[in-house]
């Protein structure tokens, strides 16, 4: 069986690679600190020899000297003192014709001068590195004056042996320097690393490579949105799904959750680290069910991934089957009460007593076609008026009095019956549900619409709705748990969003929470 080798990890390589990258800046910073240290050595060798031999040019124990009948019992005292002063190698004072009259080796004096004098003869200061009599050398040579003539030449020298060592001791400082350069070269090198091997896992680079092409083709592959958030918050990877449902910018990669416009609590469900499992939340156009999970690695949380679902249209269907079934239990209950009447009716005859029976039965029919007559002369539109009987059905059941007025001609507003359905049941629900515990139980429905513009009105008797939370109930995404309740004001802002309208708490003239929806645009 072929064993698969692992390849070596991104940090490793990175720290092969920055161990090379420092050990050649050394190398290199070493060798042009040698070659820097070495001009500085000779460049002072030179000025040394300079200065020495401008000074005893220069000297009246020179110029005296030369002219003496034996110049070298005069000199050679001196110029060996000044070696001994000036720690140079060599002292040499000659004639204008090169015969020396001072020199450390006595066997050499009143022989020729080895080596160029350049434009000394001429009164100028001569420098040259030369190899004389006691080897390579630094020297420089400068003429001694009497008025404007050159009597006589002073060379003065500095062997490479003596430079060589001096920057040899120069060298020490030099490698110390680049010694505790590599070490901390090293040592940032192994921190880097260690980091590096962290947040990379220790992985390989191709490893790395196999693992963000995958994890991009399932992303975007996946139907559902889906979003992976660090743990600082931020977006690192998301899907088109997921941008198309919550309207997200095409740069939201490494952005951070709270700077995208979302709903505040679907934006504590995406980042928290409580996991979530299919929770509703509304967002401007879209119903979504929300699931999110924290991400771990080797027990460690990384951050979350969250899955988006939209269940837009199954609310809206939802909706019309809660309708359908609010119309059913209606005409359930009122098909249990014409049983009772007809009963009533028939025992009436039974006793003898016809007229009675024709009063009952025509008292019924004539409350039966009034409160039809009453729903369909406000709300023409069959699907909303529909609605409308059932809801009335209930809040008789409820001993809730209902009143409906306005004006509303079919096919004439510019809100499709399905979302009038949608912001009525929920309004008329709610306001329903915040009477039944009220001594005073009476809930006022008020809808008119134009060609422009549909305008709804649900008052309540109930305790109403304080003001500090009006606003928040009617948030932009306002959410909440799927426990059948709480959801319906955040569909109903939907709608007036989705159709350019507004919605506003206030405060109803029967002393509860009063809410207006507008819907379209003003006439």
């Amino acid at each position: 069986m072929r064993i698969r080798r692992r390849e070596t990890s991104v940090a490793r390589q990175v720290l092969v690679l920055q161990l090379l990258v420092v050990l050649v800046l050394v190398v290199a910073a070493g060798a042009l600190a040698t070659y820097d240290a070495r001009q500085d050595v000779r460049d002072h060798a030179r000025d040394r020899a300079v200065a020495v031999a401008t000074s005893l040019a220069d000297s009246p124990t020179v110029r005296t000297g030369v002219g003496t009948a034996d110049p070298t019992a005069v000199l050679q005292p001196y110029a060996t003192q000044v070696e001994v002063d000036t720690g140079v190698d060599f002292v040499v004072v000659m004639g204008p014709d090169r015969t020396r009259y001072t020199h450390p080796d006595p066997a050499q004096i009143g022989k020729a001068f080895i080596g160029d004098l350049g434009s000394a003869p001429r009164g100028k200061v001569f420098t040259q590195e030369y190899a004389g009599t006691l080897g390579p050398s630094m020297r420089a040579v400068a003429p001694v004056r009497s008025g404007d003539r050159v009597i006589a030449l002073v060379a003065v020298g500095i062997t490479l042996d003596r430079i060589d060592d001096q920057l040899r001791r120069s060298l020490v400082s030099v490698g110390l320097a680049a010694l505790a350069v590599l070490l901390v070269g090293i040592g940032g090198a192994w921190l880097i690393n260690r980091r590096l091997q962290r947040q990379t896992h220790g992985m390989g680079e191709q490893e790395i490579t196999r693992m963000y092409e995958y994890y991009r083709a399932v992303l975007h592959a996946v139907r559902e949105g889906l979003l992976l958030v660090d743990a600082g918050g931020r977006v690192q990877l998301v899907n088109d799904e997921a941008i198309r449902l919550l309207n997200l910018p095409a740069d939201v990669a490494g952005r951070p959750v709270s700077e995208l416009g979302l709903p505040p609590a679907l934006v504590e469900a995406i980042s928290g680290s409580t996991p979530e499992d299919d929770d509703i939340y509304v967002t401007g156009d879209h119903v979504l069910v929300v699931s999110s999970s924290p991400a771990l690695w080797n027990g460690d949380e990384v951050g979350a991934v969250v899955t988006l679902r939209d269940r837009t249209e199954l609310v809206d269907v939802t909706g019309e089957l809660d309708v359908a079934r609010g119309l059913s239990e209606s005409l359930r209950s009122q098909n249990h009460e014409a049983a009772n009447r007809l009963h009533t009716v028939v025992s009436l005859i039974e006793l003898g007593r016809p007229e009675e029976a024709v009063a009952f039965a025509t008292a019924e029919l004539q409350i039966a076609q009034r409160l039809t007559d009453q729903v369909v002369g406000a709300v023409d539109e069959p699907v909303l008026a529909a609605l409308l009987l059932g809801k009335t059905a209930q809040a008789a059941e409820r001993g809730i009095e209902l009143t409906i007025s306005g004006d509303l001609r079919a096919g004439v507003g510019p809100v499709e019956p399905r979302d009038l359905v949608t912001v009525v049941g929920n309004l008329l629900d709610n306001a329903m549900d915040a009477v039944s515990s009220s001594v005073d139980r009476r809930v006022a429905v008020q809808v008119r619409g134009g060609p422009d513009q549909v305008r709804i009105v649900v008052g309540d008797s109930g305790p109403g709705i304080p003001s500090a939370d009006s606003a928040h109930v009617l948030e932009r995404g306002w959410s909440t748990k799927t426990t059948g309740s709480g959801i319906g004001l955040a569909l109903v802002g939907q709608v007036a969003r989705r159709h350019g309208g507004s919605v506003t708490v206030g405060t109803s003239a029967l002393g509860g929470a009063e809410f207006v929806v507008e819907l379209g645009r003003r006439s």
